[in-house]
């Protein structure tokens, strides 16, 4: 069975697509094969035993690798029949405001926050995706990195940059709930109330590629994002590497 034997690092982080399991493997596969039109909606997917023989596996890997992927909606099983891929993906509501735990929390997944790095004190890039005040270049930047899980499944690399304005300690508590919003209101009252963001479609280079688990070159959406708080003059701004083969991003309005 091919896979990728590429190692990605990035910060503390390291990620070799040959270290994983091998049903991950063999769903990683199949999911690009139907993604890629190999299986399109409705097709029948070979069986157990044609996969087990193809991929050199046995039918106890085949059917892990099939169960995540009926999980996941790429598939459903019809007694008699089979495996059957299915429609579109389920959709998320990662366009909103909200954060991500609090989003994808009030669904029946899953989710895991990975730090890349340790919260970190820094200056801003000459090059900073959104203008910045003489306050906010003098004061610099506190930068958070972090790869978004949903059911174990990489679904957003997320760098966010927060001013180094009156946040005392804030690199050296740990997030509460493992919340970026929840710790800012619970322990400096800022809240979020809006944001304006940039959507774009761009294709993933090897290192976003290798931490999303997707292949290089794949289409990934790149989201520039600025919250605004209750703080007066106080911004929250994200870039944001978002994997769309497991799931759609969408909005919510509630």
């Amino acid at each position: 069975m091919y896979i990728q034997d590429k190692k990605y690092t990035f910060g503390s982080y390291s990620y070799k697509m040959s270290d994983l399991p091998q049903y991950k493997k063999l769903q990683h596969l199949i999911k690009k094969q139907i993604l890629s039109g190999v299986y399109k909606e409705g097709d029948l997917l070979p069986s157990e035993n044609e996969l087990s023989t193809i991929h050199e596996l046995n039918r106890a890997t085949v059917r892990q690798a099939l169960s995540e992927l009926v999980k996941d909606g790429y598939i459903y099983k019809h007694k008699g029949k089979g495996s059957i891929v299915s429609s579109r993906r389920q959709t998320l509501g990662l366009l909103s405001f909200k954060g991500f735990s609090e989003v994808v929390g009030q669904t029946t997944h899953a989710i895991k926050n990975k730090e890349l790095k340790k919260p970190y004190l820094t200056k801003w890039d000459d090059q900073f995706f959104y203008e910045l005040t003489d306050i906010e270049k003098a004061a610099g930047c506190i930068c958070l990195e972090r790869l978004r899980m949903v059911d174990e499944d990489p679904v957003m690399l997320e760098f966010t940059y927060i001013p180094n304005l009156n946040l005392p300690r804030f690199v050296s508590k740990p997030l509460i709930n493992n919340s970026l919003f929840d710790t800012l209101l619970n322990n400096y009252q800022i809240e979020v109330i809006n944001l304006e963001q940039d959507i774009r479609a761009i294709a993933a280079d090897e290192e976003i590629a290798g931490l999303l688990q997707t292949e290089e070159e794949s289409p990934i959406l790149h989201i520039f994002r600025r919250y605004r708080t209750n703080r007066d003059g106080l911004f929250i701004y994200s870039s944001l590497y978002c994997n769309t083969e497991q799931y759609s991003i969408g909005s919510i309005f509630n």
